[in-house]
């Protein structure tokens, strides 16, 4: 069962502090995120991609970000059972946990990246910036994100997934085959395979959302959905453009979601 509700940000990203508050805002729209991101990533990013890095051009080697700064050579990189299939970084036979790790063959069309620590962007990866990728997130081969894209802590941006003008909060995870366009993934959101957040109306004109029987015009062209935390979607699931769905909802596989907005605790179907 759905209802509609009102846009109160509660609904959505309770006690939202730290990093993102910035973001948000009590008296509009949870939507008008979306209209402060560009802006916000300008402001606070501070880049620090590797600086021979050439635009368009795959990274020939294997590069290791410390907070010291950049190795090239030096290091060990572990992709076994005793890893669990990921990735790692490993100095004099230890594990370096905080050790970053830009995988050869990825592609950057820019240096205006800014890595936390631990973040690993396997092969074929391909990054436009301005972007933020926050620290101990992973970005999977074949993954595309198309710029300023805000990117937070422990997050998965996964195999064939594109992202475009977004943001992941902490734990935000899009594993395989997904669309995420001009939207917001809560905190521990998890996009089930072949997920599709679409952000573009067949008819002209800005995207409207339907709440307690009224039309309100976001202003935006482009507009995905807004995801509460731990909005968890079903594999094949697609959402229309100016879609909101409260926290702690579930949308089932095969799904199409309409526009509009769901309260928390949802079943979508």
């Amino acid at each position: 069962m759905t209802e509609r509700t009102g846009c109160n940000i509660d609904h959505f990203f309770p006690g939202i502090s730290g990093d993102y508050v910035a973001l948000f805002s009590e008296n509009s729209g949870v939507w008008t995120v979306l209209d402060r991101l560009k802006g916000y990533i300008r402001d606070v990013i501070r880049p620090n991609l590797f600086p021979e890095v050439r635009p368009g051009v795959p990274v020939s080697t294997h590069l290791v970000l410390l907070p010291q700064g950049w190795l090239t050579d030096g290091f060990e990189i572990v992709c076994d059972e005793a890893t669990k299939g990921k990735f790692q970084v490993r100095i004099d036979g230890e594990a370096v946990p905080q050790a970053s790790l830009i995988c050869a063959g990825t592609i950057f069309t820019d240096n205006q990246l800014q890595i936390g620590k631990g973040v690993i962007i396997e092969p074929g990866a391909m990054i436009k910036g301005p972007g933020i990728i926050g620290d101990y997130t992973e970005v999977r081969q074949g993954a595309y994100i198309r710029g300023d894209c805000l990117i937070g802590k422990r997050c998965v941006i996964g195999h064939t997934t594109e992202v475009k003008h977004s943001v992941f909060l902490d734990g935000a995870k899009a594993g395989h085959f997904a669309y995420i366009g001009d939207s917001v993934l809560g905190r521990d959101v998890n996009l089930g395979a072949g997920t599709k957040l679409a952000n573009l109306c067949f008819a002209p004109g800005n995207v409207s959302i339907k709440i307690g029987g009224k039309s309100i015009d976001t202003g935006r062209r482009k507009f995905g959905a807004i995801l509460g935390d731990k909005v968890q979607t079903g594999c094949n699931s697609v959402t229309n453009p100016g879609v909101l769905v409260g926290l702690n909802s579930l949308i089932t596989p095969g799904s199409i979601v309409m526009p509009g907005s769901y309260t928390p605790r949802s079943v979508i179907r």
